[in-house]
């Protein structure tokens, strides 16, 4: 089951970032628009927090993978490996 389990959630994980990033890629070829419009008075463009939100988002999947990882899938390798070294 840990297989499975862990292989699904990375394949749900690198479809959320695949979206994420070429929704981002997308926009920037078909709505450069948006990107471009500042945001209030100032200088700083949409394109700048956009960006800056999909680095976080790869950021924190990251992060989230390397938790499960580090917590339930070691412990289950562990159980694996002690039950098949019986």
């Amino acid at each position: 089951a840990l297989p499975i389990w862990r292989s699904r959630l990375g394949w749900w994980l690198t479809a959320a970032m695949l979206v994420v990033y070429y929704g981002f890629i997308l926009l920037i070829a078909f709505d450069k628009q948006v990107l471009a419009a500042r945001i209030g008075g100032g200088v700083v463009t949409w394109g700048i927090p956009i960006g800056f939100g999909v680095i976080i988002f790869t950021i924190l999947i990251t992060t989230y993978y390397v938790m499960k990882a580090n917590s339930e899938f070691d412990d289950l390798n562990e159980k694996v490996k002690r039950e098949a070294l019986k």
